[in-house]
């Protein structure tokens, strides 16, 4: 060993004798210290989607105790940082530039709503901070270049595509789409313009439901005047529910079918009787039924942490996300930087939750998983197929 070799290596003993934990944290990145790792969370805990939003932080809280009573991360503990942005894109804009920034997060999880995703991507790629799970399957937000987003749930478009094969094939060819006026509707509508041109069909009218539903009365309306042979929403929150409750009491018959966020698991006992015969694409297992192992082991967690109150679909996927976050990290081995996390989520090509396989294909645009089922609700959201 040379002189120089001896000095550099005397110089690096100082600095970890003068600076407690200095071994952990000389090299590593924000939102980690010697003793926890900081996750960042930017969705509405109030407003229109108020209910899944704080179901699924509770999901992610139950994933995070549970990895924590079991050691963490190397000894690092997961502390979760929840803000809430009312489904309102700035406010998304300005929570994740504060938790970027001001709290220093490692990583970021579960942003929730289309436009208020794309509303913080390009910050999150400026800042190259991983962001796993959002809330939302619009396929818009699904490009290669998106090297840090990796996304869990199926997408909007394939959800879509199924949802009118079904109709279709039940013989149901007037279709009336109410869709949510904002990014998320508009995408979904999109998407299903382009699905049912490609079996030979078409959209027999096409109707804007206000984010806040103060449209819904009127609306309701206006769709029962057309008379379709069934309807699709592309909807989501508390206006769906209005408009849903309103349609129901003027056609109880019609067939009503929507995607996986249509009818949040908030909004059951809201709903009650309304929800009978609904037809709702899944994009994950059903989070009541205890027949798979991935079910049980997040209901146990649940309960475990003391949210029985939340298990449902919108916990479920906080969970699910929390479960993706959490192998990610233990990947790295310990070297918790930002680059060996992304590297770590890509490779991740099988991850079993029990009987439940997720796994990303190694290169962007990252999306784990593809499972997308069919349920016919019953009463107060209980499935029935």
């Amino acid at each position: 060993m040379n002189r120089r070799d001896v000095l550099e290596r005397a110089i690096r003993s100082a600095c970890v004798v003068a600076l407690p934990g200095a071994a952990s944290v000389a090299w590593a990145e924000p939102g980690v210290t010697a003793t926890q790792v900081l996750i960042g969370s930017s969705l509405a805990l109030t407003g229109p989607l108020a209910g899944a939003g704080i179901a699924h932080t509770a999901g992610l809280n139950a994933a995070f105790k549970a990895a924590n009573s079991s050691g963490g991360i190397g000894g690092r503990t997961l502390k979760l940082i929840s803000l809430d942005d009312a489904y309102v894109p700035a406010k998304t804009v300005e929570n994740t530039r504060r938790l970027i920034e001001d709290q220093q997060v490692f990583a970021l999880v579960s942003s929730m709503g289309t436009g208020n995703t794309a509303a913080i991507l390009p910050a999150v790629e400026k800042a190259e901070v991983p962001l796993v799970g959002p809330v939302t399957g619009a396929a818009s937000l699904r490009k290669p270049g998106l090297k840090n987003v990796f996304h869990v749930r199926a997408s909007y478009r394939d959800e879509t595509d199924r949802l009118m094969q079904q109709l279709l094939s039940w013989g149901l060819k007037s279709l009336a789409f109410v869709y949510l006026d904002n990014p998320f509707g508009k995408e979904v509508l999109a998407d299903a313009e382009v699905s049912v041109v490609a079996k030979g069909a078409e959209l027999a009218g096409k109707f804007a439901l206000a984010v806040d539903g103060a449209n819904a009365e009127d609306l309701a309306k206006q769709v029962y005047a057309l008379k379709p042979s069934a309807v699709i929403l592309g909807t989501t929150g508390t206006a769906n529910t209005a408009f849903l409750q309103n349609y129901r009491r003027l056609s109880p018959a019609t067939p009503v079918a929507g995607l996986s966020v249509s009818v949040l698991a908030s909004e059951f006992t809201k709903l009650g009787p309304a929800l009978n015969g609904l037809a709702l694409t899944q994009v994950l297992p059903d989070a009541i039924s205890t027949r798979l192992a991935v079910v049980r082991n997040y209901q146990a967690a649940m309960r475990s942490a003391g949210e029985d109150a939340h298990i449902g679909g919108s916990s479920f996927e906080g969970w699910i996300n929390g479960q993706v976050l959490i192998e990610g990290l233990r990947r790295t081995g310990g070297d918790l930087r930002r680059e060996k996390l992304r590297t770590a989520l890509a490779g991740m090509r099988r991850l079993d939750l029990g009987e439940f396989v997720l796994g990303y294909g190694g290169q962007a645009p990252y999306v784990a998983s593809q499972f997308i089922d069919l349920a016919i609700m019953g009463n107060n959201g209980k499935r029935s197929g």
